[in-house]
């Protein structure tokens, strides 16, 4: 058969020929050389996510987490490139490094719910579910630098993750480099809008020659591309000297455009003002979570030294004593912060109908109460609201309780200007149930009883010095109480700040035992801890205190005045029968509740954390499970079915997205062969789809190839078979005769003969290659791209 191909032979006063490499091992190195320059650029964006990372080490305790979003960063943005070294288009390669990053944290954080440890399943998912709602609690509740909790350490490396998929997107996908730094402005911007003194000016620096890195190594990516493009063969030109540009240059531009980013970036580290001091939670008025009214615990005290106080809110109440108002309950301790367990919304725990608390026994006497309170001044997702409400009329927007704390929250609306009456009932035990309560705890506050490892032993030690003459846990209460409200100890906004032991941590318990001045939150959690030593399970409240009654007459005399002076924190202890009750460890602040009514010192009594009376209220061994689907009347049920429709969903939504390219392009080269047999189209259509199949399988189709080049090229490549390789002819034959004869040209058998070929072209291919073919066609994605830069020759791809 005849080649397809003339050779021309070189001219006389050209220059000796260099050592030629054939067509297919000349597209490989070419390729190779495409491929090698993408490493560097991953390398260098790798670079540029972890010292962007670094910039929030000033928020977070130790550095354990770093090394986590670090190990999840290189495995997106590595397996990325070796997705492209096999070949992969570069519009999928993002694509399947997100589905790595879902691997990743199945494995990191699935717990072995996933399948094959990197396959998610429903449980992974409520299992996600679960560390995104416990990571945003903690971080609403903690200064800084924070603990990092598991929820945490979650968030921070799934974002890592996704920052990565992004400046993989943009650097190498769609090629804009310098938008890559997008990505890294995220961790570089958070410390500006928490602490005073914002990023770090060092990590600003390597931050910045890390992003000039990166532009650097795009520069020579693209020059690599460049030369990787330039035709090989004996009739192709070649190049001997590259002529050099006058001028600055890319690098010369590459190091001004690096520079301004540096001098920016320290610019906008000295101006970038910090919204908040020592908290994670912003405190400034206006502000969603908690605005003016009030900070978590570990910032209650910088409201409280606010030299004027602001208003809060109004309410009036039937009560026989003026409530507490709580808004916020820390019952767990995570490393060494008091931290709330808040389930996520639950939509059948509406306001409008809560249940009697679990556990309550009937003999334990309740007064029902009726609060009408109007909010002035406090801008929350939390609800101040008196314990143990039973119902809550008035308020906009939708509000649930929590199963385990009974906080009332909102996830969409909050508390400025609202209206609303709480039902509630006043607990009014004796001291002699609390002090018969037994120490068979429900499952439920089990928790309650946690400390940290190695707390500091001045708190236990403490806590047994001072009830070393105490036999019952309600006398161990009161003789914490009575200790801490003693002379001994000096109620002090400022000290704690001045010496730097404030906030409520485990850690800062052990100083404050020791300097004995300090505020609301050193009393209340240094109460708490010291129960816990006991035996004794113990929470945190935040919230407010009754406030002042009004002297004016319209106003009416009944109303009562809360500003945010009024904000109070306070320990709640439990006891079996009766539930959480309420401590007031504060000198000078709040009332101590008085449970002395008809006491009887003479009962016998238990010894703290020992075995009490056998006639004491008490839980039956059957209501000894959690209680928290019990005390909404309800039975715990399995989110599984839920869970499995959203994986069935996403799992259904993933398959279609990855079927859809290989089904569009089957669609389309359909539509072309049943064109071609119906004559609605020629030959240029068939060597249209020649080219598109050939691209497919990873063979280029430059446009500077004249159809008979190309068709040698395919020749020579060996993959078509004689029956193949004979079909090609005839289609360029065909392709030919229609651009220089009108003849007709049978259209069933220019079909066949393309069939053939495209069937030739698939099946000379290796396994990978059909593959890839299959379901990720390069030619589609070459005429979309091609068709969203306005490219009128869509039609004729080239790489």
């Amino acid at each position: 058969m005849t080649s397809l191909v003339a050779q021309e032979a070189p001219a006389a006063d050209s220059p000796p020929p260099a050592r030629q490499v054939s067509p297919p091992r000349a597209h490989r190195r070419r390729r190779g050389e495409r491929v090698a320059a993408l490493w560097p650029l991953a390398l260098s964006l790798l670079f540029l996510l972890l010292s962007s990372c670094a910039a929030l080490a000033p928020l977070l305790r130790g550095n354990a987490w770093w090394w986590v979003c670090a190990a999840v960063g290189s495995v997106v943005l590595l397996s990325a490139a070796v997705f492209r070294r096999f070949g992969l288009p570069r519009p999928i390669a993002p694509v399947a490094s997100g589905v790595v990053l879902v691997g990743t944290m199945t494995l990191l954080f699935g717990g072995g719910t996933g399948l094959f440890w990197i396959i998610p399943t429903p449980q992974t998912i409520g299992l996600f579910s679960g560390l995104i709602d416990s990571g945003g609690a903690s971080i609403a509740q903690q200064s800084t630098p924070a603990e990092v909790t598991l929820g945490i350490l979650f968030l921070l490396a799934g974002g890592t993750g996704l920052i990565a998929v992004l400046m993989d997107l943009l650097a190498v996908t769609l090629r804009w480099p310098a938008l890559a730094a997008a990505g890294a402005l995220v961790p570089l911007l958070v410390p500006g809008f928490i602490i005073d003194d914002g990023t770090d000016v060092a990590v600003l620096v390597v931050t910045a020659a890390a992003f000039l890195l990166v532009l650097r190594v795009d520069v020579s990516a693209r020059r690599a591309r460049e030369a990787a493009r330039l035709a090989v063969g004996p009739g192709e030109p070649r190049v001997y000297r590259p002529e050099r540009v006058r001028g600055r240059g890319r690098i010369g531009g590459t190091f001004v455009l690096g520079s301004v980013t540096i001098v920016a970036a320290l610019i906008l580290s000295t101006l970038a003002p910090a919204l908040t001091s020592g908290g994670l939670v912003t405190a400034r008025p206006g502000g969603l979570l908690f605005g003016s009214g009030v900070s978590p615990m570990i910032n209650l005290g910088q409201d409280l030294r606010r030299p004027k106080a602001g208003p809060a809110f109004h309410y009036t109440s039937t009560g026989t004593e003026q409530p507490y108002f709580t808004l916020l309950t820390l019952d767990e301790v995570i490393g060494l912060t008091w931290t709330a367990r808040i389930d996520g919304a639950d939509v059948r725990n509406t306001v409008d109908d809560i249940p009697r608390p679990f556990g309550l026994d009937a003999n334990v006497e309740t007064v029902p109460a009726s609060t009408s309170v109007v909010i002035e001044g406090v801008n929350s997702h939390w609800l101040p609201a008196p314990a143990r409400a039973t119902s809550i009329e008035g308020l906009t927007g939708r509000w649930y309780w929590d199963s385990r704390t009974r906080a009332i929250a909102s996830v969409t609306a909050n508390t400025l200007g609202q209206e609303y009456t709480v039902s509630s009932l006043e607990l009014k035990p004796t001291a002699e149930q609390l002090r018969r309560s037994s120490t068979d705890y429900p499952a439920s506050v089990l928790g309650n009883l946690q400390l940290p490892v190695d707390p500091p032993p001045i708190i236990e030690e403490t806590a047994r010095q001072v009830t070393a003459e105490t036999t019952s846990n309600y006398d161990a209460a009161v003789a914490i109480q009575d200790y801490l409200r003693s002379s001994a100890f000096i109620y002090d906004t400022d000290a704690p700040v001045e010496d730097g032991y404030d906030g409520g941590g485990v850690d800062v318990i052990g100083v404050f035992l020791k300097e004995k001045r300090g505020y609301c939150v050193h009393f209340a959690s240094a109460m708490a801890a010291m129960a816990r030593t006991l035996g004794i399970p113990s929470r945190v409240s935040l919230g407010y205190l009754p406030g002042v009654k009004s002297q004016d007459l319209e106003q009416g005399l009944g109303q009562y005045n809360v500003d945010s002076h009024d904000l109070h924190a306070w320990p709640e202890l439990y006891f079996v029968g009766i539930g959480w009750v309420r401590f007031e460890p504060t000198p000078g602040r709040g009332t101590v509740p008085n449970y002395e009514q008809a006491a009887d010192v003479g009962t016998p009594t238990a010894a703290p954390g020992g075995a009490a009376a056998t006639s004491a209220p008490g839980l039956s061994p059957d209501r000894l499970a959690d209680d928290s689907a019990l005390e909404r009347g309800t039975t715990p049920q399995s989110v599984e079915a839920s869970n499995l429709l959203a994986v069935l969903g996403f799992s259904a939504l993933g398959l279609l997205l990855l079927l859809l390219p290989g089904v569009a392009r089957r669609m389309l080269r359909r539509s072309r062969v049943r064109r071609i047999r119906s004559g609605g189209a020629g030959a240029g259509l068939a060597w249209i789809e020649v080219q598109h199949t050939s691209l497919d399988h990873g063979i280029p189709t430059p446009i500077t190839d004249t159809p008979r080049a190309f068709a040698g090229r395919l020749e020579r490549l060996g993959t078509l078979d004689p029956a193949s390789t004979e079909a090609l002819e005839r289609v360029l034959l065909a392709l030919e005769r229609s651009r220089f004869d009108r003849s007709p040209v049978r259209a069933d058998t220019l079909a066949a003969d393309l069939t053939r070929v495209l069937r030739g072209l698939h099946g000379g291919a290796s396994a990978g290659i059909r593959l890839r073919a299959n379901f990720a066609p390069t030619s589609l994605f070459a005429t979309l791209a091609a068709v969203l830069r306005g490219d009128r020759r869509a039609r004729t791809i080239a790489p």
